[in-house]
């Protein structure tokens, strides 16, 4: 804010940018921005629920709340109490809307080194549930004692039914779709093979007035009616620390492709060892917990794997999700990326599947993929069905990136 004299000889704080005279709830924003000290210049006192408000931001942004101080005054942090700690989830979840509870809490997580508290019953009914919520419990998974396990699941649930709401309907319709328009018959050999309607449809630029008739040049067939699996889906989900809300995404889409009966799904998650959770698909918070976040990379170690679920490679695809730090052996892992796609696997490379955008990642190993004709791109979990839409039919994946993400 940049105070100017007002006529009285006094100051009054100015927008930035406008010079326009600041309003009492921009103040008392700026007054929760700042911290309240002398120096701030406001000039505002708080009350209430927004002295409350003050307060919660105080004991994470104080100095005392493990970082630089909104105001430099010392004080503030959460304590080591597990009651104080739940009192303050609940005074932030009262306070603020729960986009920003949810930032606020992974500061606290990583600012005040609340990790343990996290394996507290008391703890984990406070708190707002969200993916990075549900990527920190899993990584306490094997830590975490009998009496926390039951919240833990019921805080992993409630996101996992909330991201299948999201995103399962759209899932199925697009991926669906394309597995239709793919099984088309395009040369019906019988009459009653012809969808008339959408063969009709296709032609009418073909319809002759003059003799009140419609001369088709294509037809275009029914899709096959058989229930026999078009596709095979195998997901290779990195489980470093790093991927943690990949891994989530990953779970809860590996469930509704598993749901398409037209598909044949597999999961496989590795760090520097490889675990097959194909059997856990049917219950995505069961196979979350069959993850065990952190750890190293063997990249080449998954792939292997994975090659020996292949059995129609001209009918699969391979979506690895991965940053690409390899800490196998990565001549081995370009060659068998080579073989895979050689032999006519489409094989996807997801730098991260989540909200957050390109991670840090391998940027020569990423090259090295796009050499192979292998682009590796970050994907959105909205986008994720439009793209696995897009691998069904065999577009151009690098254009479809580069034109939807």
């Amino acid at each position: 804010m940049n105070p100017e004299e007002t006529p009285t000889g006094g100051t009054e704080p100015r927008e930035p940018g406008t010079g326009e005279p600041v309003t009492d709830d921009r103040l008392k924003r700026w007054r929760l921005v700042l911290g309240g000290e002398e120096a701030e210049g406001t000039g505002v006192r708080l009350s209430g629920d927004e002295a409350r408000m003050d307060g919660a931001l105080e004991k994470l942004y104080g100095a005392g709340g493990g970082g630089r101080s909104r105001s430099g005054r010392r004080g503030g942090g959460l304590g080591d109490s597990v009651p104080g700690v739940a009192r303050w989830l609940g005074d932030i979840r009262a306070y603020f809307p729960s986009t920003v509870v949810q930032v606020m809490q992974r500061d606290a997580i990583e600012r005040l080194d609340l990790t343990r508290l996290l394996l507290e019953p008391e703890m984990l009914e406070a708190v707002e549930p969200d993916v990075h919520l549900v990527g920190t419990l899993l990584s306490l998974n094997q830590v975490m004692p009998d009496r926390a396990r039951e919240s833990a699941r019921a805080v992993v649930g409630k996101v996992v039914r909330e991201l299948e709401l999201r995103l399962a309907q759209r899932t199925r319709s697009a991926v669906g779709g394309a597995l239709d328009r793919s099984a088309r018959v395009l040369r019906p050999r019988r009459p009653s093979d012809v969808d008339w309607d959408r063969t009709l449809r296709a032609n009418l630029r073909h319809y002759l007035p003059e003799q009140r008739t419609l001369v088709p040049e294509r037809l275009i067939g029914y899709g096959r009616r058989t229930r026999a699996v078009e596709r095979d889906v195998v997901l290779c989900v990195d489980q470093s620390g790093s991927m943690a809300a990949s891994v989530v995404y990953a779970g809860v889409f590996g469930a509704v492709l598993a749901s398409i009966r037209s598909l044949r799904t597999s999961l496989v998650v590795f760090d520097t060892a490889v675990v097959d959770l194909t059997d856990r698909l049917h219950d995505p918070v069961e196979l979350l917990f069959g993850t065990q976040l952190g750890g190293g990379t063997d990249i080449n170690r998954a792939l292997a794997y994975c090659q020996g679920l292949v059995t129609r490679p001209n009918r699969t695809m391979l979506v690895l999700i991965s940053d690409l730090y390899e800490g196998g052996l990565r001549a081995e892992m370009l060659q068998r990326v080579a073989a895979l796609t050689a032999a006519g696997v489409q094989v996807i490379v997801l730098l991260a599947l989540s909200d957050e955008g390109a991670p840090a990642h391998d940027h020569e190993n990423a090259a090295a993929l796009a050499a192979l004709g292998v682009p590796a791109f970050a994907c959105t979990p909205d986008a994720f069905p439009d793209l696995m839409a897009a691998a069904v039919e065999r577009r151009d994946l690098k254009e479809w990136a580069e034109r939807n993400l």
